[in-house]
Formats: C-alpha cells, sequence, structure tokens
C-alpha cells in the first residue's frame, strides 16, 4: 500500500497513457465505423469487392481518385442513397482528402442503416503516402 501512496502519480500517469494508446482501437468501431489505413483498404477492395464513395467534390475527383471508385459528393450524398441502395449489407469504404468529410458520409449512411462502413484514414493523403496509384479524369476537350 506505500507503494502507491508513494507513487500514485507514475501510476496515474502509466493508466493515463495506456487509456492514450487505446482510445483510437476503442473508438474505432464505437460508431459501427470502422476506420482503414490504405493497406487495410487495398485488401477490402479487392476481396470483398467494396463500393469505395469518393464524397469529394468533382474538381477534387477529376484530380485523382481510387480505381472503381464513385463520386458522390457529401452535400448530394442523402439526395442519391437511392442509387447504391443494394450496397447496404455489403463493405462501403468511404474516401475524402484527409478523412473528416468521410466519417461525416458515414454517420449518413449508418443512419440510413447501412451496415459494413469503413472510412480510409488519412483520406487521399494518407493513399498517397502509402505510394498507391491514383487515376486522373480526362479532360474532354
Amino acid at each position: 500500500m506505500e507503494f502507491f501512496k508513494q507513487n500514485v502519480l507514475l501510476i496515474g500517469l502509466a493508466l493515463g497513457s495506456g487509456l492514450a494508446l487505446l482510445w483510437p482501437m476503442l473508438q474505432r468501431n464505437a460508431a459501427g465505423i470502422a476506420r482503414l489505413s490504405a493497406t487495410e483498404a487495398v485488401l477490402l477492395m479487392n476481396q470483398s469487392k467494396a463500393l469505395v464513395l469518393d464524397v469529394r467534390e468533382p474538381d477534387e475527383f477529376a484530380q485523382g481518385h481510387l480505381q472503381g471508385a464513385r463520386n458522390v459528393p457529401l452535400a448530394q450524398l442523402t439526395a442519391q442513397l437511392a442509387s447504391f441502395e443494394k450496397h447496404r449489407a455489403k463493405p462501403v469504404v468511404l474516401v475524402c482528402s484527409r478523412g473528416s468529410r468521410a466519417f461525416s458520409a458515414a454517420k449518413i449512411l449508418k443512419a440510413a442503416a447501412f451496415s459494413q462502413l469503413h472510412v480510409l484514414q488519412g483520406g487521399v493523403q494518407a493513399w498517397q503516402a502509402a505510394n498507391l496509384p491514383l487515376v486522373k479524369a480526362k479532360v474532354s476537350s
């Protein structure tokens, strides 16, 4: 007991550090929305034929996007829910520039009863940092 009294600050620091390390993992699925690294996203896309929704604006999408991604800007997501209704029980990977818009989109889809939602953590920037390829839209003349 004397040990605990003398080292209460160190014990508190150790517990706080442990919680800080576990927090992202605990938060990851707390909302039922998984956050994936670029590598995990590639595996999911290849193994499960996941729908990839890029919720950036069309001009951002045209500058470079994941192969097979479908562009549905966040502002239009609710209006276009019916167009990907068949994916309600299938894996859906949400992508944006850094991850925040994709997480907002995941919340919208979760409310619409989509069950397998995944956000590309770090978005297209993380994808590029992992040296994964982007597809650029062809400009029509």
